[in-house]
C-alpha cells in the first residue's frame, strides 16, 4: 500500500518508456504520465578512433579477417540472458565469436556454461570496461546482442546503434518503443537461442538488409535519443509543466 502511494499522490510520473507509463496507471496513477526516454552520448559513441587504433584493439582481442565478433555490454544477472547468446554459438559457424563486456552475479555461472560448452575459443568475458572506452569495442564488432527477458528501456541498445552495428533483442518491456524489426534491428525470440542464431545470420547474410538497419537506427538514435534533445524535453514536458 505504501508503494502504491507514491503513484496515487504524486503530481507528475516521468517514466522512461511506454511500457513504465501503463505499469504507473496500474499502480493506480491519476495524474499526468510523460514518456520521457534516457539520453546517448550520440557524439561519444558515433566518433570513431583511427583505424590503427581500432586494429590494435582488434588484434588484442585475437579478431581474425573473416570472424564476426558478437558483443554484450550488460550486467551479467538472469534478466540479460547473456547465456542464451552463449547457447546460441552451438548453430554457428566457428568465426562467430561472443565478446561480453560488464560483471554481475552469473559470471562464474557463465563462464562454466562456456567451458561445458567447450566454446573458450569462441566467448571472452572482458570484465568491467569503462563507459567512455566502450565505443571502440562496438566499433570492432559487427553485431550487438542482448535477448533481454524484461527491459526498462535499455541504454546499451542505442549506444551500440549510434556506434553503427545492428542490434538483436527480443520484443519486451520498453525495446519496442525503439526497436522495429526490420527498420531499427531484429527481433529474436526470448529464452530461443535458436531464433538468435537465424538472426544473427541474416545479418551476416543480407548485407543489404544490414546496412539498411544500420543506416536508420543510427538516425533514430540521433535525432530522438541525443542528449540535448532528452535534456530539452525534460524541461518543457515535465519541469515547466509542474512548477
Amino acid at each position: 500500500p505504501l508503494f502504491k502511494m507514491i503513484f496515487t499522490k504524486a503530481d507528475c510520473i516521468q517514466t522512461i518508456s511506454q511500457y513504465l507509463a501503463d505499469w504507473a496507471k496500474d499502480m493506480g496513477a491519476k495524474c499526468p504520465i510523460v514518456v520521457v526516454p534516457n539520453a546517448v552520448d550520440f557524439k561519444l559513441f558515433s566518433n570513431r578512433k583511427s583505424e590503427d587504433e581500432l586494429d590494435k584493439l582488434k588484434q588484442k582481442l585475437g579478431k581474425k579477417n573473416d570472424d564476426i565478433f558478437l558483443i554484450t555490454t550488460s550486467r551479467l544477472v538472469v534478466k540479460n540472458a547473456t547465456g542464451d547468446t552463449i547457447d546460441s554459438l552451438q548453430y554457428l559457424p566457428e568465426n562467430v565469436k561472443f565478446i561480453v563486456l560488464g560483471t554481475g552475479y552469473q559470471e562464474k555461472e557463465l563462464k562454466e556454461r562456456v567451458k561445458d560448452l567447450k566454446l573458450e575459443n569462441r566467448v571472452q568475458f572482458l570484465g568491467y570496461i569503462p563507459h567512455k572506452d566502450m565505443p571502440q569495442y562496438l566499433h570492432i564488432s559487427d553485431i550487438f546482442i542482448r535477448p533481454s527477458i524484461s527491459e526498462g528501456f535499455g541504454n546499451s541498445y542505442i549506444e551500440a546503434m549510434a556506434a553503427g552495428i545492428p542490434v538483436i533483442a527480443t520484443p519486451v518491456g520498453g525495446i519496442v518503443d525503439f526497436l522495429k524489426d526490420g527498420e531499427t534491428g531484429l527481433y529474436c525470440e526470448v529464452n530461443n537461442p535458436k531464433s538468435i542464431a537465424q538472426k544473427v545470420e541474416k545479418l551476416i547474410k543480407d548485407k543489404e538488409s544490414r546496412d539498411y538497419i544500420v543506416k536508420t537506427a543510427l538516425k533514430m538514435a540521433s535525432d530522438k535519443y541525443e542528449w540535448s534533445l532528452i535534456a530539452s524535453d525534460m524541461k518543457n514536458k515535465v519541469f515547466l509543466k509542474i512548477i
